[in-house]
């Protein structure tokens, strides 16, 4: 089952301008809730249509109900506040983009007050032309990036409080999901690739968050999540240093973390980012156990460039000489519009890396 799906990709893409405008048409009250999602539905089926085009084996809603990644979890819950300035550490990028407006502080404890998926996996199991995928955040995300001493020290004393109330919840709607004939489940976990990186570890540290004592604590709880799913589904995990506009958070490859992250995770894929040197090699492959697929995120998401199909297949052939190649599959290196805000880089651009995605996986794995 999870080998079927050579093309995959992982989860948003490019708002179309009219979905951006009625977005803000609601946040001014000028739009009802069942208007804008009329115009959710409209876009998401005309996104859908593009992905059968492109060739896809698994498809998504582009997270187009949601304003970033991790909204779906934080507007499902109670007992977030907008953290006001969260001028994250960026790297690239013009300058110009701004602050990033979806990052939230815990600063009560965090009670659910509403489904996070339920309408994406409904309409999804209607309407996709294939299987399709839903993903939901790593638990570990709202730590690193919503625990702060002063802020949300009365709440939850020790960061792991908040990971273990965050895992629980996520691990219900996992659940949920499975009762409800989602197929295909995937964990975003970017904030891995913060324990290689030297310069955030350190000011981790500063704000009092200490990663080496988190990292078992971060696994545990995306297992308990993978686990909820249960069999039946394909699960997967994935990782990239961060994707807003371009921009990234953390640089390195994933020898660090390989022998405990890439082994204890029980997923049955990986999607990893491999669209830049600042991914390092393919050399940690060779630790991924055998029940493992990994989908390698050649096309970078952050530029239009459209990547050499040549090089995508040396590259390709490359990571096969440290993991047999019935166990390889291909896709973008991140979502194309992360923070909802988007990547620099137009709709035409976008589909035409998934079409190179889709025929360069039926070449490669035309035989298995």
């Amino acid at each position: 089952m999870t080998h079927a799906y050579r093309a995959d990709q992982v989860g948003s893409l490019l708002r179309p301008d009219g979905l951006m405008k009625a977005r803000r048409q609601r946040a001014e009250g000028r739009l009802s809730v069942e208007e804008l999602r009329a115009l959710e539905d409209e876009a998401i089926l005309d996104a859908l249509e593009h992905q059968r085009r492109a060739g896809v084996d698994v498809y998504v809603d582009g997270e187009f109900r949601r304003t970033g990644w991790m909204t779906g979890f934080a507007d499902a819950v109670e007992g977030f506040t907008p953290a006001g300035r969260a001028m994250l550490p960026w790297k690239g990028g013009t300058g110009a983009e701004g602050e990033s407006p979806n990052v939230r502080l815990a600063t009560r404890k965090i009670t659910p007050k509403a489904r996070m998926a339920e309408q994406e996996a409904r309409f999804l199991k209607e309407h996709a032309p294939g299987p399709f995928k839903i993903t939901l955040p790593s638990p570990i995300s709202f730590v690193l990036h919503g625990w702060r001493r002063g802020y949300s020290d009365e709440a939850y004393r020790e960061p792991k409080e908040l990971l273990a109330d965050a895992a629980a919840i996520i691990a219900a709607e996992a659940e949920k999901l499975r009762e409800e004939g989602v197929p295909y489940l995937q964990i975003d976990a970017p904030m891995y690739t913060h324990w290689i990186d030297e310069s955030l570890r350190a000011e981790y540290e500063r704000e009092g968050l200490a990663l080496d004592t988190l990292l078992h604590d971060a696994i545990a709880a995306d297992n308990a999540i993978l686990d909820a799913a249960g069999d039946g589904i394909v699960t997967a995990v994935h990782l990239c240093r961060g994707n807003s506009m371009g921009r990234w958070l953390a640089e390195g490859g994933y020898d660090a973390i390989a022998e405990t992250l890439l082994t204890q995770l029980r997923c049955d894929r990986l999607l990893l980012e491999y669209d830049s040197p600042r991914a390092g090699s393919f050399r940690p492959l060779r630790l991924i156990s055998e029940d493992k697929v990994v989908v390698l995120g050649l096309l970078t998401t952050k530029t239009g460039e459209l990547e050499s199909r040549d090089e995508l297949l040396r590259r390709i052939e490359e990571a096969s000489t440290h993991l047999p190649l019935e166990r390889l599959a291909l896709s973008p290196q991140c979502g194309f519009a992360s923070s909802g805000r988007g990547n620099p880089l137009s709709e035409e651009e976008q589909w035409r890396k998934l079409e190179l995605v889709g025929s360069v996986a039926d070449e490669v794995w035309a035989d298995a």
